[in-house]
């Protein structure tokens, strides 16, 4: 992988873009929400589409010369269509936090209510936090895990729901390993005549790959990142019934976005394509078996999972118990100083600042894509709790560096 071209025009950004590139290559990255996409998805991406508006939607557009344009989407809505069984599809979405802003522009007036799960609780920004447009738009309140299981707390949803009468429940989360059950939820929605957004943002592959319920059919719309578990050009979309389709679609475009970025459009579809093969479903299932292993492991050195394991492709670690001297700040230093990337997470009942908290989240779809399978993510778990029992000791950190750079070479990324 070069830039010889950039380099020609502007050497400062091709040092940038090959030193991001030598950092993936060289470093373990477990981001939940990260991921490396193909060679194919990178070159629809910096495709010649860049150059190209096309405000509106297929076959009607505001612009000429949306032919290829017209076939790319549709290429992404058709695929999509066959992922994840939906009757209407918008692939348009800049991300997913846009995705679930055309559902509420599309659903609410300024000051309806919305509940949803609190962000220290594994719920995301976009669902109502004061700091996002959500939360200074609309009315929210918000429902939690139970803080001893670790496990979304249905019954006390369902009572907070009758007491607050929402018009709207949001289900689906950032930092939640276990599997959600959206009928339970649907159900709470339909006792108090909510409408049900689900976002999938981060286990979006999983569903497509059918290793996680789905709630596309279920909930009255689903909205995803379409990155992330799902490996296709970084964006988000929304998933509905038909008798919502005109209403999101306005709601996407004029409503909260103008032209669609069509190269993005393109990755979406390549990387949609590649989750239709068989070998995805594979990959799905190896980066839920990867969590595990690695969860399992953290576990016996020690660390304390909240709820005790995971159902997905991420573990969440309590630090409270396990070191109580460490925040999850001090250990993603560390860490990423040792190779291994991954980020510091509030955790349920927590006692510190979202700024720096108390636990780390540890994700494999990335791991999982440069070929990891459990015995790779159980050496990880070992290499993550020697940085983590010793922070501060350079020749622990420096070990680890090398022993990570081993499995890159082991398990090379854009060759």
């Amino acid at each position: 992988m070069d830039h010889d071209k950039v380099r020609d025009v502007d050497p400062a950004v091709a040092d940038a873009l090959e030193g991001e590139v030598q950092r993936q290559r060289e470093t373990l990255q477990m981001i939940a929400s990260e991921n490396h996409v193909s060679d194919a998805v990178l070159d629809a991406q910096g495709s010649a589409l860049t150059n190209k508006y096309a405000e509106g939607y297929p076959g009607e557009r505001y612009y000429g010369g949306c032919e290829y344009a017209d076939e790319v989407e549709q290429l992404a809505i058709d695929r999509a269509t066959e992922l994840f069984g939906a009757e209407h599809v918008n692939v348009q979405p800049h991300s997913g936090t846009q995705a679930n802003q055309a559902v509420y522009f599309a659903m609410l007036e300024p000051g309806d209510k919305i509940l949803s799960l609190d962000l220290t609780h594994g719920g995301h920004l976009s669902h109502g936090h004061p700091a996002n447009f959500t939360g200074q738009l609309y009315e929210v309140e918000q429902y939690e895990v139970d803080a001893e299981t670790g496990y979304l707390d249905y019954e006390g949803l369902a009572e907070h729901a009758a007491e607050f009468e929402p018009d709207i429940i949001v289900s689906g989360y950032s930092a939640y390993p276990r599997e959600v059950e959206w009928e339970r939820i649907q159900d709470v929605a339909d006792d108090v005549d909510a409408l049900h957004l689900a976002d999938i943002a981060h286990i979006t592959g999983l569903v497509a790959a059918g290793v996680h319920p789905s709630p596309v059919g279920v909930a009255d719309f689903v909205t995803g990142s379409t990155h992330k578990t799902i490996r296709s050009g970084r964006g988000g979309i929304v998933m509905c019934d038909e008798e919502y389709a005109d209403d999101i679609d306005a709601a996407v475009f004029p409503g909260g976005q103008g032209g669609p970025l069509m190269h993005n459009v393109a990755g979406k579809a390549v990387g949609f394509k590649e989750a239709l093969e068989p070998e995805f479903e594979e990959y799905a299932e190896q980066t839920i078996a990867n969590a595990k292993a690695l969860g399992e492991r953290l576990s016996e050195h020690g660390f304390s999972l909240v709820s005790e394991g995971t159902d997905n492709h991420l573990v969440l670690v309590d630090l409270r118990e396990s070191h109580p001297d460490t925040t999850g700040g001090d250990a993603e230093e560390a860490l990423e100083e040792a190779g291994i990337v991954l980020n510091a997470n509030t955790v349920p009942g927590e006692t510190r600042s979202a700024f720096n908290p108390s636990g780390i989240r540890a994700g494999t779809p990335a791991l999982t894509t440069r070929g990891f399978d459990e015995d790779d993510c159980r050496t990880v778990a070992d290499l993550i709790a020697r940085v983590v029992d010793s922070p501060d000791d350079e020749s622990v950190l420096a070990e680890v560096r090398e022993e990570v750079a081993t499995l890159c070479d082991e398990n090379p990324l854009y060759e």
